[in-house]
């Protein structure tokens, strides 16, 4: 079952599941299990929904807005050069602990909105990644119980301005201009997606693929940065953490395969859908 984020037909924010082609609406426009899907982690209900959504208004899953899966989360945690074909093409290998950096909840959209391309960049890159949901509260967890942490799975494009990001040490100006972390189309349950190491993760621009890997190529695995992260900050239900991108983005291509007005970007991941952006050039 597939859970979203998406806009009520007055625009007012909601969420539900989506299946067989329909949005069952769970939230304050429907049945009200809880008022968005970051409450519905916290809460116990996602997840648990069952055949209650049958009693929910629904519409075409064509018809619906798209929103990030997590509208609101209090903390969204970034992973850079996660994986071992990044860290050969940017040249940071052998790293100690993984890289953090943090992106704004307000930067965020969802499946199928554009993309916005700063004014102020040249080097507009896409990055595929697969995001996790924190189920429970974290703090100090180990390695070995952070699995039972996880409440839930999505799709991530990690777009940056990659002339920001690189003119000084620190990443955060380059990623988190508005409109930049596409995040979605769903949520997807980890009781329902099975082992997450076998996941695949493909990036396409304009059917182009550019990145393919295995969720199992993380240098750092799951377990390890959720132990990491929770070493230095408490994360609650409904926090993000964004796990790393493949080798094959546009910055390191030769040449260079970075980003232009009206490229079509897809991030597609085993059992969680495609998520598609158009870019969209500031103005």
């Amino acid at each position: 079952m597939y859970h979203a984020s998406f806009a009520a037909p007055d625009g007012s924010p909601t969420w539900g599941v989506i299946v067989e082609g329909a949005a069952y609406d769970l939230g304050p426009s429907g049945l009200g299990l809880a008022t968005d899907l970051r409450d519905a982690v916290g809460s116990g209900v996602f997840g648990q929904v069952g055949d209650r959504y049958l009693n929910a208004p629904a519409r075409p899953e064509a018809e619906i807005e798209f929103l990030p899966a997590i509208t609101n989360p209090s903390k969204i945690i970034c992973i850079g050069v996660n994986y071992r074909s990044h860290q050969q093409e940017t040249g940071r290998t052998e790293q100690k602990a993984p890289t953090v950096f943090t992106r704004f909840a307000d930067t965020q959209i969802g499946h199928l909105r554009p993309a916005r391309m700063p004014a102020s960049t040249t080097q507009f890159d896409y990055e595929g990644e697969l995001a996790l949901v924190i189920g429970k509260e974290a703090f100090h967890v180990d390695e070995a119980d952070a699995w039972d942490h996880v409440a839930g799975y999505a799709a991530y494009n990690d777009f940056t301005a990659r002339d920001w990001q690189r003119a000084t040490s620190q990443w955060i100006p380059g990623k988190n201009f508005p409109g930049t972390g596409a995040f979605g189309p769903y949520l997807v349950s980890a009781a329902d997606l099975g082992n997450v190491g076998e996941l695949v993760l493909e990036t396409r621009v304009n059917g182009d693929v550019r990145q393919k890997a295995s969720v199992g190529d993380l240098y750092f695995g799951i377990p390890e940065l959720i132990a990491h992260v929770t070493g230095f900050t408490r994360l609650a239900p409904g926090d993000v953490i964004v796990t790393g991108t493949p080798g094959g983005v546009g910055m390191f291509m030769d040449p260079q395969g970075l980003l232009s007005e009206g490229d079509v970007v897809e991030v597609e991941i085993t059992g969680l859908g495609i998520l598609r952006n158009t870019v969209r050039r500031e103005r």
